[in-house]
């Protein structure tokens, strides 16, 4: 066997670093692909790169922006099949619309890990960027634009994870997609400083594990922030406005924190009391025991609306600003929302501290029997301000009449919080 010189192998790393490929073309950008080594990185001149691309080594993926790949309505811009895989700096259009064959931006196949993707401009009908049974992917700075003139429903998600874990979103702006960002089955995805507008929700959880998000803003939306059938979501420190069913919902979903969050004007113009459709600013349905503390509720039609074993859930320290019903709650149970002697501030309270120590002596109760009796009986609505049924509120406030009856707040908040949460949103 012939001896490889001491100094030589010396040397040898030197020989074996990165090397960089500068293509200029579809063709130069497939064979770059295919002959490219583990740690190579491939620099996409400006201009359009026509066709789909496969990356099936650990390498890097950088454009500018004026870099685009042009899917041809077909399939999927980019399709990730390896680990360590780094994209950045490129436009993603026109890749295909069947969400079946998940035809979308960035396609990343089960068992890649490690990916990141950063700067990228994704403008499509299909998904942004799908994942599918994949680990620790960091999406940052990234535009996904839907197709606005599709029905909601028939567009891709700007992000849609599936069994994924550990996955980093930050930053990112999602428009005219179905959800913002759409999770099922995951485990600890961290989503913040995200902006979503124009779609369904901004971020829906499905049946997921210990995420969390905080600092995103989801704006004339369907809904702000769907967790549904999940358990140990914290969902904090966000804001939701002119949202049209609900701000946050919790479905189904169990040990979860909703806290700080800004909740705004949820108004449903087709809402109907009869079907509870009116928009809410949190709606609380099904089991499971949560904690909704801190949180901002104002100019919605509902408040909190609660439903089919909702009581579970304890709201404490909250706002309910001027919503036209505070609370509606559909059930027979004697909930109450307050924690360790605090209450929550309600605008509309009329109680008096004589004690002064910041709590009403009187608690409120944001529906009382008239209340279920209206909404029992829609067609009787006519009459809620009727000087005969003011008088009737009055009377069953004073003797208390419906204590031990539906929602109560045994320790009602003074003076509106506010102030000690600047900055906190």
């Amino acid at each position: 066997m012939r001896k490889v010189p001491f100094l030589f192998l010396l040397f040898l790393p030197l020989f074996c670093s990165a090397a960089q490929w500068d293509v200029t073309t579809s063709q130069e950008l497939h064979n770059a692909l295919l002959r490219a080594a583990a740690g190579d990185e491939i620099v996409m001149s400006p201009g359009t790169y026509e066709g789909t691309f496969s990356i099936s080594t650990k390498l890097s993926l950088r454009g500018s922006k004026d870099t685009v790949i042009d899917a041809g309505g077909m399939g999927s811009c980019l399709e990730i099949r390896a680990s360590g895989v780094r994209v950045s700096d490129l436009t993603l259009k026109n890749y295909g619309v069947d969400l079946y064959e998940r035809n979308s931006g960035v396609l990343i196949n089960e068992g890649s890990k490690d990916i990141v993707l950063n700067g990228l401009k994704i403008v499509g009908t299909g998904f942004g960027i799908r994942a599918d049974k994949s680990e620790k992917i960091l999406i940052e700075g990234c535009e996904i634009r839907g197709n606005k003139r599709k029905h909601v429903l028939d567009r891709g998600d700007g992000v849609y994870f599936n069994y994924v874990k550990e996955a980093v979103l930050q930053n990112n702006k999602v428009l005219y997609t179905r959800d913002g960002f759409y999770f099922e089955n995951t485990d600890r995805t961290q989503s913040s400083g995200n902006y979503f507008a124009a779609l369904q929700y901004g971020i829906h959880y499905m049946y997921t594990r210990g995420d969390s998000a905080w600092n995103n803003e989801a704006e004339a939306c369907i809904g702000g922030y769907a967790l549904m059938s999940s358990e140990k979501i914290r969902l904090f420190d966000n804001l939701s406005k002119r949202t049209v069913e609900f701000g946050v919902l919790l479905n189904e979903t169990d040990a979860s924190e909703v806290s700080n969050n800004r909740i705004e004007r949820v108004k449903n113009p087709r809402g109907k009391p009869s079907l509870d459709t009116e928009g809410k600013g949190i709606f609380i349905y099904g089991g499971g025991i949560n904690i909704v503390e801190g949180n901002s509720f104002e100019a919605c039609e509902i408040g909190a609306g609660v439903a089919m074993g909702g009581e579970g859930t304890v709201l404490h320290n909250n706002r309910f600003i001027g919503n036209r019903l505070q609370v509606r709650y559909i059930g027979s149970s004697s909930v109450e929302w307050s924690r360790d002697g605090v209450g929550n501030f309600w605008s509309n309270y009329q109680g008096w501290d004589l004690n002064q120590d910041g709590v009403g002596d009187v608690p409120y109760q944001p529906n009382d029997s008239l209340d279920r009796l209206f909404w029992l009986y829609p067609q009787s609505c006519f009459l809620m301000d009727s000087p005969l049924v003011v008088l009737l509120r009055f009377i069953t406030a004073q003797f208390q009449l419906d204590r031990g009856k539906g929602i109560v707040d045994s320790h009602p908040i003074m003076h509106d919080p506010v102030s000690t949460k600047k900055g906190t949103i």
